[in-house]
């Protein structure tokens, strides 16, 4: 494939590949109008709705080009997935172009062979149906690139299985597992780029993950009212969508935004019930968070009852996400001015083990660092939160220690108070913390300051059976050194 050229920076490969392949899918969509025009009318149908499909490809693949001129800093996040697609959509079109370029058989031959062997090859997938699920793949990236509020990064992964399946049968070799190191300098310096006047939430579910750690004994989420039906519910004028997330095919979706009239977060659920939707609305200052093993349960208080009752009981896929909404709700709830007090239970994610804590002197502020591990996956991950005053505990940022823990590399001590961690990535759940004046190194590694030297030394041991031994060095730091 032409997908991986070593002269040029694999972003520019890639965004020339979307425009070469645009150009060949339009090129493939006027030859099956050709070979309609020259066959009888029961054919039509199929063909045209393939050609339209292909179009589609087309305009999406420019489109895509395109808004990456406008968003270039977030180009990083797609390319590993157009390393997937590309090569496979352009197997396709050369297959295509092949059948009906055959010359050897007549044309009505050759298209009832070209959809009869290519929907074979897909196991039944329809050659059409291919093409809807490159155009859904491609819709998702653009919607990733440009951080939509409505992305869903399960939808995501689920089609690029696909996709990846599809690869497999065709026989077309996996993509490298990375476009470059599993968490790139790009990508690092696109965490920490925030539009001006956004808020922080608005970018929490629109970086990739760098692991998907997967949840077992899931059931459908469920929604508990009370609910309205369409119409009754409204979001204020000039309402910031947070984010949207959607569990079980969308069958129940959550949409969190900040209201403009008291700049407070509220949340929409939707619901369906006999294929009519139906929707319910709170605010995050009334309602609390707990997790129940694969799942977050918000309850809200009932007045009539004068007793807490189920609100929605969210069932997630990976335990990334359940760590990413339940840190997200927590810290809109404690910042928000609305809330009259947050429960000492809800700043704690049950079902975690503490490893390790430690006061750490980050961005400027005191902040405990906790290495939390989860007992049912096993997952580990730092958290940091606020030390003292009013929002003690509110969560800060929280990053996944993946599997580029075990590289001698990823962890150094570099004096008695110092740690720096490469390969790892924050979600930060403010707006005043800037994680960039933590990487002001060459390597762009992230620093660690521990209020202690004793922290830092508990600190490396915890990683001690992965990690090297410690190397001093007074390279520069962002912080104060000792």
């Amino acid at each position: 494939m032409e997908f991986n050229n070593p002269n040029l920076p694999t972003e520019v490969t890639l965004m020339q590949g979307c425009s070469s392949e645009a150009e060949r899918a339009s090129i493939v969509a006027g030859g099956l109008d050709l070979l309609r025009a020259a066959l009888a009318e029961k054919f039509h149908g199929h063909i045209t709705t393939v050609a339209e499909e292909i179009r589609t490809t087309s305009r999406l693949l420019r489109e895509l080009a395109s808004r990456a001129q406008v968003h270039r800093s977030r180009v990083p996040v797609v390319l590993n997935h157009l390393n997937v697609l590309l090569p496979c959509l352009q197997r396709t079109l050369r297959d295509i172009t092949a059948y009906y370029e055959d010359k050897t058989m007549s044309r009505e031959i050759r298209w009832r062979t070209m959809y009869s062997k290519m929907t074979e090859e897909a196991v039944g997938l329809p050659l059409s149906q291919r093409f809807v699920l490159y155009n859904h793949f491609l819709a998702l990236l653009e919607q990733l690139l440009t951080r939509s509020p409505i992305f869903d990064l399960n939808t995501l992964e689920s089609l690029r299985t696909r996709i990846m399946t599809l690869r497999e049968q065709r026989g077309i070799p996996p993509p490298p597992m990375q476009a470059g190191p599993v968490v790139r300098q790009e990508l690092m310096s696109l965490a920490t780029m925030q539009e001006p006047n956004s808020h922080w939430a608005e970018q929490i579910f629109s970086l990739p993950l760098p692991s998907r750690t997967a949840l077992k004994h899931l059931k459908p989420s469920r929604s508990f009212g009370p609910w309205f039906p369409r119409g009754h519910l409204y979001m204020p004028p000039g309402s910031t969508i947070l984010f949207r997330r959607v569990f079980d095919n969308d069958q129940l979706s959550i949409l969190v935004y900040i209201n403009p009239v008291n700049q407070s977060p509220y949340l929409l659920v939707r619901t369906s019930q006999g294929g009519v939707p139906w929707f319910s609305l709170r605010g995050a200052h009334e309602l609390c968070i707990a997790r129940e093993g694969s799942a977050l349960q918000l309850k809200r208080w009932s007045r009539s009852d004068q007793c807490s009752k189920l609100w929605v009981v969210l069932y997630f896929l990976t335990w990334e996400e359940m760590v990413l909404f339940y840190c997200t709700f927590v810290a809109l709830k404690a910042r928000n001015t609305l809330t009259v007090q947050v429960h000492p239970s809800e700043y704690k994610l049950q079902r975690e083990k503490r490893l390790f804590q430690a006061q750490i002197i980050d961005d400027g502020f005191k902040h405990s660092l906790i290495v939390y591990q989860d007992s049912h996956t096993r997952g580990i991950r730092l958290h940091a939160a606020v030390w003292e005053g009013e929002l003690r505990q509110c969560p800060v940022w929280t990053a996944f220690v993946t599997h580029q823990s075990q590289s001698r590399t990823w962890l150094s001590r570099r004096s008695r108070h110092r740690v720096w961690l490469k390969d790892v990535q924050l979600y930060v759940f403010c707006n005043t913390y800037r994680q960039e004046n933590m990487r002001q190194n060459k390597s762009g590694a992230f620093e660690i300051y521990f209020a202690s030297e004793e922290g830092a030394t508990r600190f490396r041991e915890v990683f001690a059976a992965s990690s090297p031994e410690p190397s001093e060095t007074n390279e520069g730091a962002p912080g104060p050194s000792k």
